[in-house]
């Protein structure tokens, strides 16, 4: 990430975590006259004890010096998570908490274990991805709730730019802003992560120019490294199904995440799944 595009990204996250705070919920009278919704710059800075002037010049992405003790004060004025707090510290301070060093990435090996659990994962969809979203494994059930991923390049196989261009994604997810919605936010919190990585900013401007649904929900600035999410499928014929996502960090090098879709207990999700494997 640029320096000019680490700033940008800066500027844009802490517009749109204002705008997401009420003023009640903030502790602040509503009063009159709000053009935009969520707090103004001025009580952002009133509540992280800082002028007025310094917070409108950090939210414009200028390069200006930043501690991490007023950091602290603007995540707290801005009800951060814990996740969001470490993506604020690592595009204000650069090399903040929770960036990674980064080298260039090789191929992803799925360890001989990691590939057992995923085909014990028998009645639970799962796929594997590395820092990019990009998908380097996947289970039976996960080829026959969401498509045969085999049949796909290498190169085609990236989960963000799949909900956006393939219709089947479209078709299956009910709720499929909120299914995407948590992806982003996954994505985003790599994105802060690895800020020496060219290759985010390729790929989110290549997104935003083939996909105008994609500028609108990333700009809502999500951060979240297992965001939990209640997915509703309507699958072709399967019928509805309805999964609870379960997001793991698998530890090495390599950075991979491993994406557990759970059947919903009393739902007949897993029942549907059964029947649904065995018609080949």
């Amino acid at each position: 990430m640029s320096n000019q595009n680490r700033l940008q990204a800066l500027s844009e996250f802490l517009k749109a975590r204002r705008a997401a705070i009420t003023p009640a919920a903030a502790g602040l009278p509503e009063g009159t006259r709000r053009r935009t919704p969520g707090l103004r710059r001025e009580e952002v800075a009133q509540l992280s004890g800082v002028s007025s002037t310094w917070y409108t010049w950090l939210e414009q992405g200028r390069d200006i010096k930043v501690s991490p003790s007023v950091l602290d004060c603007i995540a707290a004025a801005l009800q951060l998570t814990k996740d969001e707090r470490s993506y604020l510290f690592a595009l204000a301070l650069e090399n903040g908490p929770g960036v990674a060093d980064y080298t260039q990435e090789e191929p992803s090996v799925i360890h001989p274990s990691l590939q057992k659990i995923l085909q014990e994962l028998k009645t639970c969809p799962t796929i594997i991805s590395d820092r990019h979203c990009g998908i380097v494994g996947w289970n039976e059930a996960a080829a026959h709730v969401f498509l045969d991923f085999a049949k796909l390049a290498p190169q085609q196989r990236n989960m963000i730019s799949l909900l956006f261009e393939r219709k089947e994604f479209r078709r299956l997810a009910v709720n499929w802003e909120q299914f995407v919605r948590g992806y982003l936010s996954i994505f985003r919190a790599y994105y802060g992560q690895y800020l020496e990585d060219s290759w985010y900013d390729e790929f989110i401007a290549e997104m935003k120019e083939r996909h105008p649904e994609f500028n609108h929900l990333w700009e809502e600035s999500r951060v979240s490294s297992a965001p939990d999410v209640v997915l509703e499928f309507r699958h072709a014929k399967a019928g509805k199904m309805l999964f609870h996502l379960t997001s793991l960090q698998v530890q090495g090098a390599a950075d991979l995440r491993c994406s557990i879709y759970t059947p919903a207990g009393e739902t007949g999700t897993e029942a549907k799944l059964k029947q649904l494997m065995e018609l080949k």
